[in-house]
């Protein structure tokens, strides 16, 4: 099928080349001019036969707006959007509303892999019609990883993007529990080889995971972690979490603090958001401060 792709970053870049490794027509659109297919939106829609299916990967909030706004006019009736950022849950419903009173269907989808989603596939979290879902699924199947999971139709627009969110809360949990381990382990003298330990948890024990093996990864380059500063950004996601925890009376104690954790990072150089750091590096490619001096 023929998909156009607006935003070609770090994720987006790689999702091209993925999906067009499984035959797929992927027309991308960027800012930068050396990533582009085309020149704009309009070009981009233009080459595009109908029923087109277009797929925003530009930052949430206004970018996306904009974006979607401008999709609205040069769209027809039939076709599809689907907003593959890490949107809002509540933004979904409005955008949808937007472009349904055009006949234009809307997707939703939550999208995790980072940086090394083109190798490994990416995990997606998908809301929308079953008949709009049906259309895409072809791209969805590109994208995801090999067997039998990977890929949810979570539910109605807006449930891809609420699942990614709580992935995203889940995720900043693990990696606060990983980071105050090894914050620990560091801080005693009789354990000599923190990363050695790190790295003998990676078979036959109950935490090992992917965030494991990047910790290591992470110890790898820099046993520890003196280049780096420990502050740690919030992408969003984490907030919106807690938020949506107090809307329907959800306790979130473990995620909540790992929230918070973030935020004191902005007032000391932690020795656990240094993990954190590192971590978000490994996986997202996310920028890291580096300590200076």
């Amino acid at each position: 099928m023929e998909l156009g792709l607006i935003g070609l970053g770090k994720m987006g870049g790689n999702m091209r080349e993925r999906i067009r490794r499984a035959g797929h027509t992927v027309i991308g659109y960027d800012r930068d001019p050396g990533l582009s297919d085309v020149s704009g939106l309009a070009e981009l829609v233009g080459a595009l036969e109908g029923p087109r299916v277009v797929w925003v990967m530009v930052p949430a909030g206004g970018p996306t707006q904009a974006v979607i706004d401008e999709l609205a006019g040069l769209l027809s009736p039939g076709d599809i959007v689907v907003d593959g950022g890490n949107s809002r849950w509540t933004d979904d419903e409005k955008h949808a509303e937007e472009l349904a009173a055009r006949g234009i269907g809307f997707v939703d989808a939550g999208v995790s892999g980072g940086v090394w989603g083109l190798e490994n596939g990416y995990a997606l979290m998908v809301g929308g019609d079953p008949e709009h879902i049906a259309v895409v699924e072809p791209v969805f199947d590109a994208l995801k990883p090999e067997g039998d999971f990977g890929y949810v139709h979570a539910g109605k627009v807006g449930a891809g993007h609420f699942a990614k969110m709580v992935h995203n809360g889940i995720e900043y949990a693990m990696m606060q529990a990983y980071a105050e381990g090894w914050e620990l382990l560091e801080a005693v003298d009789s354990v000599t080889d923190v990363r050695e330990v790190f790295r003998s948890w990676r078979e036959g024990t109950v935490i090992r995971s992917w965030l494991l093996d990047l910790a290591v990864n992470a110890l790898d380059d820099d046993e520890h972690l003196q280049k780096l500063r420990g502050y740690a950004e919030d992408s969003g996601e984490g907030r919106w979490t807690v938020e949506a925890a107090i809307d329907n009376a959800v306790p979130l104690p473990a995620i909540t603090a790992s929230l918070f954790a973030r935020f004191a990072s902005r007032q000391d150089d932690s020795p656990q958001i240094k993990m954190i750091a590192a971590l978000r590096n490994q996986f997202g490619g996310h920028a890291v401060e580096p300590r200076e001096g």
